[in-house]
């Protein structure tokens, strides 16, 4: 049987000043995807963030929001995942994704952190990189040294649209993304969008 996602993580910055901004994509899928099922954030200072829990046909998955600012996600993540002892393979990583223009969206399993900081800590937490990443397109500055100010800034009204109907796109690949179906979801997901 197919490994069944368990526990769903958002990548983001705590705080008012950071929620539109491109670092905090991953925080906008999982904020739709909680509304779209009823279910609600709580704050749980025992595992550095916000917990939400979601039910599917068949059984249940975690949302986590760390608040532990990014570069220091994977505290949030391994609490949560040694509490509730879901498996490394077990768990989605919702994040931004530089090497994606606005309106592209990647399924992929394991792999590197692509120096994103946030992935970088959850890989060295964990000691493995056998987890779900899904990719959310947010484009690059050009040159390396504007990066750090592009990922805390928000973007155009065109790149949001993009990234909100993406994030659309995403959620409706979910129930095959819980079931385990990861082949089927990443081929839905990667099908070229007129």
């Amino acid at each position: 049987m197919p490994s069944q996602v368990a526990l769903i993580v958002g990548l983001g910055n705590p705080g008012s000043e950071y929620a539109q901004t491109r670092h905090n994509v991953g925080f906008w899928l999982l904020d739709e995807l909680a509304k779209q099922s009823n279910t609600s954030f709580q704050t749980q200072s025992k595992f550095f963030g916000e917990t939400a829990r979601f039910k599917t046909a068949d059984h249940d998955c975690w949302l986590l929001k760390p608040s532990t600012f990014m570069n220091c996600s994977g505290q949030s993540v391994h609490s949560v995942a040694t509490f509730y002892r879901v498996s490394i393979e077990n768990i989605l990583v919702v994040h931004d994704e530089l090497d994606l223009e606005p309106g592209s969206v990647r399924l992929k399993k394991n792999g590197g952190h692509g120096g994103h900081n946030g992935l970088r800590d959850i890989t060295t937490r964990f000691n493995s990189d056998k987890y779900l990443r899904l990719r959310l397109g947010i484009g690059h500055p050009g040159k390396g040294s504007d990066v750090s100010k592009f990922v805390l800034n928000r973007p155009t009204a065109s790149e949001e649209l993009d990234i909100h109907n993406t994030i659309s796109r995403a959620l409706d690949a979910f129930p095959d993304i819980f079931s385990g179906n990861i082949q089927k979801a990443m081929n839905e997901l990667h099908t070229k969008q007129d």
